[in-house]
């Protein structure tokens, strides 16, 4: 056993550039420190239902939110189980790692998965949305994710949306990693069943599920024979559940919801615009600098690069391992590598929530080309932070 590991895993110095846990502010950690109510004490029972305005408010929408207990994960995982029923037809979009995975989830409930997948790199393009639907007129549910964070690409979710609407469809939404720090506007789209997570750009700790569920959800929801009750997957037992004076489905994850109360705060005041242009500067200048480091961005094109996580190409015959150990344990810089299919061939630097701040892009850079420079690669550090450092200022 690494003791070095475990003592820095217990709070030693460390800039967390991953693609997520992204960190907390001092107000998250604090909110993180408050008395642990009993759930049905009428304090908590209060914040709670103050909490799920707040993230109403978040999400720009009338409709009240869901909160699960759990990580986005079983959001996911809930969604696939609630909102396909047995004679669904669904199209599942996948740009990436986690838009395959949907489609495990999705199997086991539809009738048939249609998949229309392109090379990781790229994006789902709008027009052959449309063609899938053209085609298939059965399709009652389309599953896309909005940022592929494996990948760094973000799908166009604001185009597919009035597609799948028009062809009377129900659209289903991963926006784990863009929530908080793109624009995502559920109803506008619009969505039927988006689900996020606070663990990404809102600067939370990875143990909830927050659910957009439209009318038509509900509804397609409530008709479905096989949708869960009683069930950790089931997100019906848990409509209404802020104003329900009796009793919640299973004991909530109190500490959560007092973090997420804190985030969500700060979230509001700061304005959903003024977080946007802070995730877009910064990725623009970690992008800026990646690329005089001598490195080449993942995503095929530049335009359909994520603002919330950057992913660079590894450069041939580099261990990516080893260069994120080192930045790791030499420089005290997290960064993330590649997950599934792209293991060995991405390295990722996170700009999201706490780390979307003009320090990341030159922190980040310089502990990456460092650790490149170790491992034999010739990385301009010098001129990454000039490009970075220049691209801020844009």
């Amino acid at each position: 056993m690494d003791q070095d590991l475990i003592e820095l895993g217990r709070g030693r110095p460390v800039f967390n550039f991953s693609a997520g846990p992204s960190g907390a502010t001092d107000p998250t950690r604090a909110a993180l420190g408050r008395p642990l109510l009993y759930h049905y004490d009428p304090a908590f029972r209060q914040l709670y239902r103050s909490v799920v305005s707040q993230l109403g408010q978040a999400f720009a929408c009338e409709e009240a939110p869901v909160i699960l207990h759990g990580e986005a994960v079983l959001g996911l995982e809930a969604a696939a189980a609630s909102f396909i029923a047995p004679d669904d037809v669904v199209l599942n979009l996948v740009s990436g790692v986690f838009g395959k995975g949907f489609g495990y989830w999705a199997r086991r409930y539809a009738r048939e998965v249609i998949e229309l997948e392109v090379p990781y790199n790229e994006i789902n393009q709008p027009e052959d949305v449309r063609r899938a639907l053209q085609d298939h007129p059965e399709i009652k549910v389309v599953a896309a994710v909005h940022c592929e964070t494996p990948s760094g690409t973000v799908n166009p979710i604001s185009e597919i949306a009035p597609m799948v609407r028009e062809a009377g469809g129900l659209l289903l939404v991963d926006a784990v990693a863009s929530f908080g720090g793109m624009l995502v506007e559920p109803s506008r789209w619009p969505a039927d069943l988006v689900v996020v997570g606070p663990q990404k750009c809102l600067g939370g700790p990875p143990g909830l599920s927050l659910l957009y569920v439209s009318d038509r959800a509900w509804e397609h929801m409530e008709s479905n024979p096989a949708a869960p009750r009683a069930s950790i997957l089931s997100i019906l037992d848990w409509r209404g559940a802020e104003e329900n004076t009796e009793r919640f489905p299973f004991t909530p994850s109190v500490a959560e919801i007092n973090a997420l109360d804190a985030c969500l705060a700060q979230f509001l005041a700061e304005g959903s615009e003024a977080v946007r242009a802070r995730h877009q500067r910064v990725a623009r200048a970690v992008r800026a600098g990646g690329r005089a480091l001598g490195l080449s961005l993942w995503p095929h094109v530049e335009a359909t690069c994520s603002e919330t996580v950057t992913a660079f190409a590894v450069p041939a015959g580099v261990d990516e391992g080893r260069v994120r150990d080192r930045a790791r344990r030499e420089m005290g810089a997290m960064l993330s590598g590649g997950q599934g299919a792209l293991i060995g061939k991405v390295i990722r630097i996170g700009h999201m929530g706490p780390s979307a701040q003009p320090h990341t892009p030159v922190l980040a850079l310089t502990a990456l080309g460092q650790a490149l420079r170790a491992e034999g690669f010739s990385a301009d550090v010098g001129g990454a932070v000039e490009a970075a450092v220049a691209a801020l200022g844009t």
